[in-house]
């Protein structure tokens, strides 16, 4: 007899459809899977067997072939089991049907059904593949039903003995997803505050227009100066989360194993920190079967690189495509897997290896040749694609004892999404489908002619400023993006939407002016 059901596997942070077909006859017992299995889809024929003895279901009598379509695909993993097992006990004539049903799941010795990773992106396909039952491990239940949708009943498993007496009709029902979970999104605080830095007024309104255009910036300074500090609390003045950008990191942190049974999706901003002592392939991603990275774990929210001149040189040039393509493609025998990484980089770094270079007082104790070599490490084109530079320089007595409290997060997230918001509007005046995910940073050449067209007074600003900082062609574009968001952090205090007839207002010689001072450090330290 020949029997059907669907699972499916994950790519990447996505999955696809596998049909699974089982064909069932009497004779000498044996198992056989085709359709391009790896070692552990081809050791499923011992957990199928041994589950079912357990569980008090006898199927040692048959002659058994399972087909895993397309069948020119490799197949990794134990997401199928479930799938394999419904199919043989379908053929065999123990249930009936469960023809169009998707089932994903591992199974254990004892019957019971395992949590696997990359469930959501699973779910997801199936889904779009027009499947309206799924069954998914309990444990992956409440990561399932973020792709909740009406018409869609979607089921956790706990064991064989309870899904083949729900299938056979014994069972009235099975737990179910009911909502999606990410209506919870509005209820994330934190605890950290920009209130709680103390002065550093210049790196905090770097800050603002680093999140206002999402550009990528970079802090230097002495120990102690409040550079981590600040950076750990750039998530807390960014926007909060679109559905969509939540979907997209929970699919990442599901692919990855990370994700909680307790809180099973993405409802912050991710922060990730790495150590500098990591690999280029932890930094990127990489593996037999390739894992996302760092960058792909910041995506849609924030890598933060401390001690930036301690990172491995080829780890950091590793970061130069992946944050102009905003993804990261890896090559592997197992196949080519593409992760996203539209990420905003956050760096710090000391001025010299002692970190005291500059400092008031003399206490550098660094020789030239040895700032030269520690600041070289950082390359010229890792440079050009860090749109502004800070120097935090260290905190006097008075700033220290100040108990003045500045601006709250909240407060900035309201300039920055308004200034958000007008760059939303310019792109979608222009025509662009996807101009929610737009921002100033992103900017192509075409929308940096029509958005940051410059009149003759910005022109001889601009011309001085490239002239004398000897700019590269990707440093004059970055000036122009962090002008662009500067000008609309000035619209938004003015309380304009829209300025000779361009929304936010054209951008003004003083803009021009503040975006190349956010970039001097190039002359200071990196000449």
């Amino acid at each position: 007899m020949l029997s059907i059901t669907y699972s499916a596997a994950a790519s990447g942070v996505d999955g696809y459809e596998i049909r699974v077909e089982c064909a069932a006859k009497k004779g000498l017992p044996s198992f056989e899977i085709v359709g391009l299995p790896d070692a552990a889809v081809r050791e499923s024929e011992k957990r199928i067997f041994t589950s079912s003895e357990s569980c008090g279901i006898n199927i040692q009598s048959a002659e058994i072939s399972i087909n895993l379509a397309p069948a020119d695909k490799k197949k990794e993993g134990t997401a199928m089991e479930l799938a394999i097992l419904i199919a043989v006990y379908q053929a065999v004539g123990i249930i009936d049907g469960a023809q169009d049903c998707t089932f994903i799941g591992e199974i254990s010795f004892s019957g019971e059904v395992r949590h696997v990773r990359g469930v959501l992106g699973m779910t997801i396909a199936a889904i779009n593949s027009g499947r309206k039952r799924i069954f998914v491990p309990l444990a992956n239940l409440k990561e399932a039903s973020v792709a909740y949708r009406d018409g869609v009943e979607i089921y956790g498993v706990d064991n064989i003995n309870s899904l083949v007496a729900f299938l056979r009709g014994e069972l009235s029902c099975l737990e179910k997803a009911e909502a999606n979970p990410y209506d919870a999104i509005d209820s994330y605080t934190s605890a950290e505050d920009i209130s709680q830095v103390k002065g550093q007024l210049v790196a905090k309104r770097a800050l603002l227009t680093a999140a206002a255009g999402a550009h990528n910036i970079l802090f230097i300074g002495p120990p102690g100066s409040g550079k981590s500090m600040l950076a750990k609390r750039l998530p807390t003045i960014l926007p909060k989360m679109s559905y969509e950008e939540a979907l997209e990191d929970t699919k990442i942190y599901s692919c990855a194993g990370m994700l909680s049974e307790e809180l099973p999706f993405v409802l912050e901003r991710p922060f990730r920190s790495p150590h500098h002592s990591l690999s280029t392939a932890a930094l990127v991603g990489g593996g037999k079967i390739p894992a996302p990275g760092e960058i792909s774990l910041a995506n849609n929210g924030v890598l933060f690189l401390d001690e930036l001149p301690e990172f491995k040189k080829d780890a950091l040039e590793a970061l130069r495509q992946p944050i102009e393509d905003k993804q990261v493609t890896i090559t592997r025998a197992a196949g080519r897997f593409t992760y996203p990484s539209s990420f905003m980089l956050v760096c710090a770094m000391n001025p010299c290896k002692c970190g005291y270079y500059g400092a008031p007082g003399g206490k550098c104790t660094c020789k030239p040749a040895d700032i030269r070599a520690y600041l070289q490490k950082i390359s010229g084109p890792m440079l050009d694609r860090i749109d502004i530079q800070v120097e935090m320089p260290a905190l006097s007595f008075d700033e220290l004892s100040d108990d003045t409290r500045g601006e709250t997060s909240a407060q900035v997230r309201e300039k920055v999404e308004a200034a958000r918001e007008l760059s939303r509007m310019r792109f979608r005046r222009a025509g662009f489908k996807n101009y929610a995910a737009k921002s100033n940073a992103l900017m192509e050449t075409d929308e940096l002619r029509e958005f940051c067209a410059l009149d003759e007074d910005c022109k001889k600003v601009m011309e001085g400023v490239f002239t004398r900082m000897n700019l590269s062609a990707r440093a004059y574009d970055r000036i122009l993006r962090v002008a662009r968001t500067l000008c609309d952090i000035d619209a938004v205090s003015r309380g304009i939407t829209e300025e000779d007839g361009m929304i936010g207002g054209r951008i003004k010689k003083q803009h021009i002016a503040e975006a190349a001072q956010m970039r001097a450090l190039d002359r200071k330290y990196f000449r």
